[in-house]
């Protein structure tokens, strides 16, 4: 007879919970589509209006290379990041440069830009990820075309010698940290970010001591979080974050191919956010960053679509639109006069997350017709 598994198991060797969070993106179909990518081609290069440090307007280019990822996907990886989706394991030293050489081919050499910046699926000056010899070209050219350089790295991975080490070759660029939340509780069961707000306290003093910039990214809605309560946690963490940052950059959720927040969001468990919170964060946020000197950003990727923040479609492309503008000018005018009827149907949901147990960040379906939607499998 066989031996009857109980809630202790049966004895055989349990299974990490990062080996089931990673498991998509190392089934063999998803091993073949990163294995399919160019090697020598970056992923994307696109131009985009942008500030200088100092406000000046600006062409900004930005280049997302195509690496061998990020060191703390290897070892986790974020709830939300669907960047390991465009890396390769085997880019080599000679692939990177390939890359960069190819990124200057299209835009002429970066010309008419006064600011790039380069994306790497990780920390741009992690040796691990990325060939050091590599990086030092990029941070002496960039410097010596008198680019302003915004590079991104982990909380962790910011050392004292390493940004002493950049500061060196290209001084005063922006290093941008994607801390996405002040908060260390949501740092680990939501976002799963490896990282403490210690450590990015930490990461700001080193950056600040060699004269570099400091760019925050927070994330909007992360999962496992409702609708009210991201705006009113997000809202709080800009008030605590710009005073010790240049920028900071909002980042609404989108959803990301392979992630967990993929695998919530087909169950019908997570909806990203309203655009209408977002205009609602801004506006009360707008006072308490007047009066810093940090510029707030709202960049809503993939705004107005299902699949990022949005609302009924019909008013999604005005709001995604004034939510641009902001970005730029910093002026809480740009949402005058915008208005929709599905605007109280936000205010409901607000209202409700606010007072009833209801499943965190599942929110209402804001589209199509809701029999059709109980009727789909």
């Amino acid at each position: 007879m066989g031996q009857a598994c109980g809630l202790m198991g049966d004895g055989s060797k349990s299974t990490k919970v990062h080996h089931l969070v990673k498991a998509p993106e190392n089934t063999p179909e998803s091993v073949s589509i990163r294995e399919s990518w160019d090697a020598s081609k970056p992923v994307t290069v696109y131009k985009t209006p942008e500030n200088l440090p100092d406000g000046t307007p600006c062409q900004a280019v930005t280049v997302i290379l195509r690496t061998k990822g990020c060191a703390w996907w290897w070892k986790s990886g974020c709830t939300f990041c669907g960047y390991f989706n465009d890396v390769r394991d085997d880019v080599t030293s000679e692939d990177m440069f390939n890359q960069w050489e190819e990124a200057k081919r299209r835009t002429n050499n970066f010309e008419g830009c006064g600011m790039i910046k380069i994306y790497t699926s990780g920390t741009f000056f992690e040796d691990r990820e990325n060939p050091p010899e590599w990086q030092e070209a990029v941070l002496r050219e960039t410097h010596d075309m008198g680019l302003h350089l915004v590079i991104e790295a982990q909380a962790q991975m910011c050392t004292r010698e390493k940004l002493a080490w950049v500061a060196e070759r290209h001084p005063g660029c922006t290093v941008a940290i994607g801390l996405e939340a002040y908060d260390d509780t949501v740092l680990r069961f939501h976002a799963n970010k490896g990282f403490s707000t210690k450590q990015w306290n930490r990461a700001v003093e080193y950056l600040r001591e060699n004269d570099l910039r400091v760019k925050t990214y927070l994330l909007f809605k992360p999962p496992f979080m409702s609708e009210a309560d991201a705006l009113l946690h997000t809202s709080k963490w800009i008030s605590e974050v710009a005073p010790l940052s240049d920028e900071v950059s909002i980042n609404p959720m989108n959803i990301q191919k392979r992630t967990i927040v993929d695998r919530l969001f087909r169950n019908r468990e997570y909806r990203p956010p309203w655009l209408w919170s977002l205009v609602e964060m801004i506006t009360t946020s707008h006072d308490t960053i007047t009066e810093t000197d940090c510029r707030v950003i709202v960049h809503p990727t993939a705004g107005g679509k299902i699949r990022g923040s949005h609302n009924c479609g019909k008013c999604d492309a005005d709001l995604v639109a004034a939510i641009e503008r902001y970005s730029v000018s910093g002026q809480i005018g740009e949402f005058e006069g915008l208005n929709c009827d599905c605007k109280s149907s936000w205010h409901s949901e607000i209202l409700s997350d606010s007072s009833l147990p209801t499943p965190l960040g599942s929110g209402n379906d804001r589209r199509g017709n809701r029999i059709d939607a109980l009727r789909a499998p």
